[in-house]
């Protein structure tokens, strides 16, 4: 069992150090008074007057509930209540004492200096404590004013007490009337005069139990917690059927201090329903690993090779050469780049990596040191019914940028896969398995190479082209209703910026590991990081959380409409193979899978055969090869379930 740490402002602690406060002060209350003659005048009612004292005051605070504030957000709401509590302490002492003794025998001045005392006494400590925490003065002057709409937040921490600092000031438009926290030992307890109501598991009883009162929650904030996603699809549920709306509060550092410092918190976004918390990143890992090379991003006007863009660009490269095929694409990514790094060194190029000569006039002007290929063709129904087109692109494509990586001497190619390329029911996750095994091979055969091959697997990112989210949107928009292939299908999700970040980091640890192994022992080489994605999310619930999101209830203001899965969709994926053996590596949510090698020679040759096929558009043989060279390939006919 793990041993904790005694805490100051734990209630017990807290009602025990009051007691004993209160004990002191009115000893050292007639010691300061009496002086030397403080025992021959104390002889009489010292006992006495300290066990009466000290019960009166027990009883007072206990009653005001002076121990449950937590110190660690001490105010001056909590100074002006221990000042409520021991003016009334001192004065029912004051009138016990009168009518048992007349207060014949004690100095009616030290009641003065008793209420003095146990102030400095009560206060002191809160304060210092305060201080220590927050090392300055400034929260002393904090006061209150009258909010407009009273609201329920959830987090009783330092994200809860920064807002509710904020709210204090004037101009703010918020009345903060409870707390909830998952930390069950807070309940109970007050925060700048704010109690802790309960956790959000009962969050739902507590809102039908104010339903009958004065005062009705009009909004759920969420600050410190929940932190996952399951639990603020439930809240948002629990909001809705209250009435309610949610939102979430800024970051700590969006609180500023001054006059005009209005923080209105921000609505719940698709992504806030992920529930994936803030990842460490090494960003001096990442910085080393850009900074001062030249970079070449293929596929830089899509979702992920965009995020790529400006991730680079903002690492310090020596040189910026974003490749698409797409005019369009390009020149928005290269605006943006230019907009946001106009000193950066770049070039944006227009061109198609199914082109050989193309990519070779390129790697030979350019002589990039780092090339991140997130060139695909990726949507899935376009595949299926065009899959010569995607075995050029995703294949051919990436064989040829990935040779031309070799022979002009890049330092590192990272391959941007999917976890559709794991038992694939698709000609696209069947094409990108082919990269993956292409990139892997060379990676472990060619050990006289200076050229690193790493393979980055991840699943759909959120509000990509073609992705879901942007359907759904679009959908609810029209008025619905919102299309969802079956029921119970699922998909794992990230954000672009997520995804990103996480291929920096795992290609910075594989070209970390490939340089410490021994120039490229084959232990170290053909292997395939796989990105931690948290729980897959069922396509159902994101729609009905969307419809949640816009104010409208789903199945009532906007229907669900199920229309059977589509040739080559899963109803889930899934990120590994059950023929990769997994492995930790420096970073936690990034593993590294060990794959089945192929041989080079021989995927080189049907390799060869497979682009013949497919640049003279010979459909059956393409898809027989493929299922030849991918044997876990299987086209299963799609699931028209249109009813749950």
């Amino acid at each position: 069992m793990t041993k904790q740490r005694l805490k100051f402002d734990r209630p017990y602690v807290a009602a025990l150090h009051d007691i004993v406060m209160a004990t002191a002060a009115f000893v050292l209350s007639l010691y300061l008074r009496l002086g030397d003659d403080f025992w021959s005048q104390t002889n009489d009612f010292l006992l006495e007057g300290t066990i009466l004292s000290t019960a009166i005051c027990a009883s007072v605070f206990v009653s005001l509930r002076l121990y449950r504030g937590i110190w660690r957000y001490a105010s001056l709401d909590d100074l002006l209540a221990i000042a409520k509590a021991v003016s009334l302490a001192v004065l029912i002492f004051a009138v016990a004492m009168f009518a048992l003794t007349r207060l014949e025998s004690m100095p009616r001045s030290a009641l003065a200096i008793y209420w003095l005392l146990l102030m400095s006494m009560l206060g002191g400590p809160r304060l210092l404590y305060r201080v220590a925490k927050d090392r300055g003065f400034l929260w002393i002057f904090e006061r209150g004013f009258d909010e407009r709409v009273p609201v329920l937040l959830a987090g009783a921490g330092d994200t809860a007490d920064a807002f509710l600092r904020q709210q204090r000031k004037p101009g703010e438009q918020y009345r903060i009337v409870g707390l909830i926290d998952e930390d069950e030992s807070k309940e109970g307890r007050y925060i700048h005069g704010v109690p802790v109501i309960g956790t959000p598991h009962n969050v739902d009883t507590i809102l039908k139990r104010w339903r009958r009162g004065a005062i009705r929650p009009q909004r759920i904030l969420i600050g410190d917690a929940p932190v996952t996603g399951i639990e603020i699809g439930r809240l948002l549920e629990i909001a809705d059927r209250h009435g309610m709306t949610l939102a979430r509060l800024p970051h700590l550092t969006d609180f500023k201090v001054g006059e005009a410092a209005m923080v209105e918190p921000r609505p719940i976004a698709i992504e806030d329903l992920l529930g994936r918390p803030q990842t460490r990143l090494d960003r001096e890992a990442m910085a080393k690993l850009i900074g001062g090379r030249r970079v070449l991003i293929t596929g830089a006007g899509g979702s992920i090779g965009g995020e790529l863009a400006r991730q680079v660009a903002a690492t310090g490269p020596d040189r910026l050469i974003l490749l698409d095929h797409g005019e369009y694409n390009l020149y928005h990514i290269d605006r943006e780049i230019a907009e946001r790094s106009p000193t950066l060194n770049r070039h944006a190029v227009l061109g198609d990596i199914r082109d050989r000569v193309f990519l070779e006039q390129i790697f030979r002007a350019e002589r990039p040191e780092l090339v991140f290929h997130a060139a695909a063709l990726k949507h899935v129904p376009l595949a299926e019914t065009n899959p010569c087109e995607a075995v050029l692109t995703n294949v051919v494509g990436t064989r040829q940028v990935a040779d031309s990586c070799q022979a002009f001497g890049v330092t590192a190619m990272v391959q941007i896969s999917t976890d559709k390329a794991v038992n694939p029911s698709s000609v696209m996750g069947a094409s990108k398995r082919l990269a993956e095994g292409y990139c892997q091979a060379l990676d472990r055969t060619n050990l006289g190479s200076k050229t690193r091959y790493v393979t980055v697997r991840f699943g759909n990112v959120l509000g990509s082209t073609g992705s879901v989210v942007p359907l759904f949107q679009r959908q609810l928009a029209q008025g619905g209703p919102l299309t969802v292939t079956h029921p119970e299908v699922s998909r794992y999700f990230m954000t672009a910026r997520e995804a990103v970040e996480l291929v920096l980091q795992a290609s910075a640890i594989a070209i970390h590991m490939g340089s410490a192994a021994n120039n490229h022992s084959t232990a170290a080489l053909g292997q395939l990081y796989v990105l931690d994605m948290g729980e897959p999310i069922r396509i159902q619930d994101l729609a009905r959380q969307i419809i949640r999101l816009s104010g409208l209830e789903p199945d009532v203001d906007i229907a669900i409409k199920y229309v059977g899965l589509r040739a080559g969709e899963k109803l889930s994926e899934e990120l590994f193979h059950e023929g990769e053996s997994l492995l930790p590596t420096a970073h936690e949510a990034i593993r590294l899978a060990n794959t089945r090698p192929v041989e080079l020679p021989f995927l080189t040759r049907r390799l060869s055969e497979l682009a013949t096929h497919a640049e003279t558009r010979q459909i059956q043989p393409t898809l027989e090869l493929l299922h030849e060279l991918v044997p876990e390939y299987r086209r299963d006919p799609p699931n028209n379930i249109a009813t749950p």
